[in-house]
């Protein structure tokens, strides 16, 4: 069985930033990626995504960037060769087309157990696999027995497939907004939310709202430790979201309190028959082959770590998660910062063995 110092599981942002990391402590990572491309899941995410953040925020550690406008908001084609390029100039073991099935204790370390049979001894793990493979959908009143489509925002790419169509967009973050509001240019749309949709500037006192986090530190302070679960976040706008659900395009309901067939029930008791349901409603990190490994997860198949590292599994840790030390922690603009820490971790962990 081959040998190696570190299994890195997951080959975007947050696994190429760790192997970045890890190869400027001398170690020697493997980069397993299960699609056949490094980018991770940006080029699954809906045709019209740009980033909340300006080009100039959110490069990852060693390659800024590219592009003559700094203040720019990078769409997510340009993301996705921003990360190719980035893989294909870092100097590790990237193996595309290597989907990780389970991870085994060993006396040394772990196994790692590829589909189709393969197998690899590693010293540690990083999982840095991302959550978009797991979207979460919430049990919603009723909404088992809609005879409607249902679909994830993971499954949304554009808004042809929708025109014409009575459209319900489910949740009230940043991508819940705004495939309410794309979609809202050519179907019938109603954005149900339990609350308020809750706003932030993109730009405050001329400047990129980014620019703040970062000066004021709010970016980098090590919060997640505190949190029992991720905060909710507010809707990042430069003024065009609010404006348009001001102007019910789309319109902003209170959740549906059942179904009937294809027609929802709103609050009020009355009903109306609805082509399709959107739940923009998060996603959960995607870890399933770690769940033969015990003490790696709890009941709910979320890690057991503490700012990244596993409380109950000695060589494992975490790189990616939403809120893994800060407000930054899964982001283009922050990953580097907890990769860096990570590597540092575990070099200390392998140098004790």
């Amino acid at each position: 069985m081959e040998r190696i110092d570190v299994a890195v599981i997951g080959g975007g942002q947050s696994g190429l930033t760790t192997a970045h990391a890890l190869l400027r402590r001398g170690l020697r990572p493997v980069v397993l990626e299960a699609s056949d491309r490094a980018a991770g899941s940006w080029p699954h995410y809906y045709d019209s995504l740009t980033l909340f953040s300006p080009a100039r925020y959110s490069s990852l550690p060693g390659m800024p960037f590219p592009g003559a406008d700094r203040d720019r908001y990078p769409h997510r084609d340009e993301v996705v060769a921003y990360l190719t390029t980035y893989a294909d100039r870092l100097d590790a073991d990237i193996r595309t087309g290597s989907r990780v099935t389970a991870v085994r204790r060993t006396e040394d370390g772990f196994a790692v157990e590829l589909e189709g049979g393969g197998r690899l001894s590693t010293r540690a793990i990083v999982a840095a696999s991302g959550a978009f493979g797991r979207p979460h959908r919430p049990v919603l009143p009723g909404l088992e027995e809609f005879t409607g489509q249902v679909l994830h925002a993971a499954d949304y790419r554009s808004p042809a497939p929708f025109t014409g169509r009575r459209v319900v967009v489910v949740g009230a973050g940043n991508s819940a907004v705004q495939i309410a509001a794309e979609l809202a240019e050519t179907a019938r749309v109603t954005l149900a939310t339990r609350g308020p949709v809750k706003f932030t500037a993109q730009r405050v006192l001329g400047r990129d709202l980014h620019f703040w986090t970062t000066r004021t530190d709010l970016d980098t302070a090590p919060l997640g430790r505190f949190l029992a679960r991720p905060p909710a976040q507010p809707v990042i706008d430069h003024g065009r979201y609010r404006a348009a659900i001001a102007a019910g395009r789309p319109d902003r309901r209170p959740l549906f309190t059942g179904t009937d067939g294809a027609k929802l029930v709103w609050p009020d008791g009355s009903r109306e028959e609805v082509d399709m349901v959107v739940l923009a409603t998060g996603y959960r990190p995607d870890l399933p082959y770690l769940t033969g490994l015990d003490g790696a997860l709890d009941a709910d198949r979320n890690p057991r770590h503490r700012e990244g590292l596993a409380t109950g599994v000695p060589g494992l840790a975490f790189v990616g998660l939403e809120w893994q030390r800060s407000l930054s922690s899964n982001s283009l603009r922050g990953v580097g910062r907890d990769a860096e820490r990570i590597a540092r971790r575990l070099a200390a962990h392998l140098a004790r063995r």
